[in-house]
């Protein structure tokens, strides 16, 4: 069974979020992309601190498709830099990793 990741981005709005997590399940780079609202970010960035609402997207992939995935982001995202990082699962009920792979088969 090929390994699946949760990948983490964060968007400074609702509809980027939503409209980076609806391209990734369109084109199957992703079986699933959840938007999490009013995620306060405080971080540095230029020499500046920043306080800021951002959208949290939580998007589950086959790991093999990190590298897609990321390019896909980079090229709809608004931010300069923006997160994207990537955690493989370790353990998960196996019919939702099935699943994950079959919405992910290109």
């Amino acid at each position: 069974m090929n390994e699946i990741s949760i990948v983490l981005v964060t968007a400074g709005s609702e509809e980027e979020a939503a409209a980076i997590g609806r391209t990734l399940v369109e084109e199957r780079l992703a079986a699933c992309a959840n938007i999490v609202p009013h995620v306060r970010s405080i971080y540095r960035w230029k020499g500046a601190i920043h306080d800021e609402q951002e959208f949290l997207i939580i998007i589950k992939t086959r790991t093999s498709l990190f590298e897609a995935v990321q390019k896909r982001v980079k090229e709809l995202h608004s931010y300069e830099v923006p997160e994207i990082i990537a955690f493989p699962i370790a353990q998960g009920l196996p019919q939702y990793l099935e699943w994950v792979q079959v919405e992910t088969a290109g």
